[in-house]
Parts: C-alpha cells; sequence; structure tokens
C-alpha cells in the first residue's frame, strides 16, 4: 500500500500569513481564501484538474499590493510539493499537457527533477484581471518551481484575453503535474540514472 502524499506549510512573514495543505492523490477538491478573487480561482482550477486536495488560507498585505500574497503562496505550494514527493521514488516524473480555452492554447511541460528551472514564455496586453496583476502569474510559477525543485517550461502559444491565457496556463501546469506525479508501477526506485533526484 502506498504511503499517503501529503504536506502542510505554515509561513508567517511581515509581510504574509499562510496554512497550506496539499494532497498529491486526490480528488481535486479546493477550499482557498487569498483575499485576491481571481487568484482563488486559479488556484482552484490547478486542484480541480491536477486532482490535487487543496488548502490554501492566506492573510496579506493586500494594502500594499497582490505580490507578496501571490509570490508567498507560490512558496509554500512548491514546499508542500517537494515535501509531499518524498524521495520522488516510483513516479512518472516527467509531464506535458496543452490545454486550450476559447482563443487560447497553453502548453506546460514539467520535469520533477530537483533542479529548479522556469521557462515563461507569455505575454499580455492586459495588465490586470480583477485584482490580478498578469506579471503576477510568472512569478507564482517561479516560486513554485524554485520551492518545489521542479524544471517548469510554459509557452502560451496563442491568445488575446488575458484572462483565457492565464487559465490555460494553470490547467496546463495542473495537468502537467498530474501526470508527472503520478505513480508508474514499472519505475523500481527513483526515476534517474543518477539514483536520486
Amino acid at each position: 500500500m502506498l504511503t499517503p502524499r501529503t504536506a502542510r506549510i505554515q509561513r508567517k512573514t511581515s509581510e504574509t500569513d499562510i496554512d497550506l495543505s496539499l494532497v498529491l492523490d486526490g480528488s481535486g477538491t479546493c477550499q482557498t481564501e487569498t483575499g485576491i478573487g481571481f487568484f482563488d480561482h486559479m488556484l482552484t482550477a490547478l486542484a480541480r484538474h491536477s486532482l490535487f486536495d487543496l488548502n490554501v488560507a492566506c492573510r496579506g498585505d493586500l494594502d500594499i499590493d497582490a505580490h507578496h500574497t501571490v509570490e508567498d503562496v507560490g512558496i509554500c505550494l512548491g514546499q508542500a510539493l517537494a515535501r509531499a514527493l518524498g524521495d520522488r521514488a516510483g513516479i512518472a516524473r516527467f509531464g506535458s499537457s496543452c490545454v486550450p480555452m476559447d482563443e487560447a492554447l497553453a502548453r506546460a511541460v514539467v520535469d520533477l527533477s530537483g533542479r529548479p528551472y522556469l521557462v515563461y514564455n507569455a505575454a499580455f496586453s492586459e495588465e490586470m484581471i480583477g485584482a490580478f496583476p498578469t506579471a503576477l502569474s510568472p512569478e507564482f510559477f517561479r516560486s513554485v518551481a524554485d520551492h518545489a525543485r521542479i524544471t517548469l517550461h510554459i509557452d502560451l502559444l496563442r491568445g488575446e484575453n488575458a484572462h483565457h491565457g492565464v487559465e490555460a496556463i494553470f490547467k496546463a501546469v495542473a495537468r502537467a503535474l498530474r501526470q508527472a506525479t503520478e505513480h508508474d508501477p514499472r519505475v523500481t526506485g527513483v526515476p534517474s540514472t543518477k539514483g536520486v533526484l
């Protein structure tokens, strides 16, 4: 029987106070309260399409702006992913997905390599989606990649509407993570010639 892959991260700074829990082998349920409506919408989509169970409670300095909240939730999610994956034995390791949303098409490719790296190729003419600055999308994924120790490539292949583009990106990342984190019964130990990830 597989050990439950779960993690809880509690992180408090002068800018944010976050309590985040993650279940990798979940059903896609999500409860999130960050104070940023569109960001909550994206975290819910991420959980739903990865089939991770995710709970996020964040009190941030939104009187300044959304940056610290989005970045710090990314840090906590990355730390939770790393902790829940453990030694990463028996996983598929790689995942990729292309997701359309109306005119937008996003691609995400992930390697749970132990090496943090983000390539983010997306540009938006709209600076804001509700209270969410589009410039914070790469900041979120950079925090996740750095703290989960994963390589993540994101490309918005086409798209005119920022809401559609960012949502397609979150869903593509979710589907790629779902694929990469799944157990593969044919994998013995860590899926690396080095013997460690």
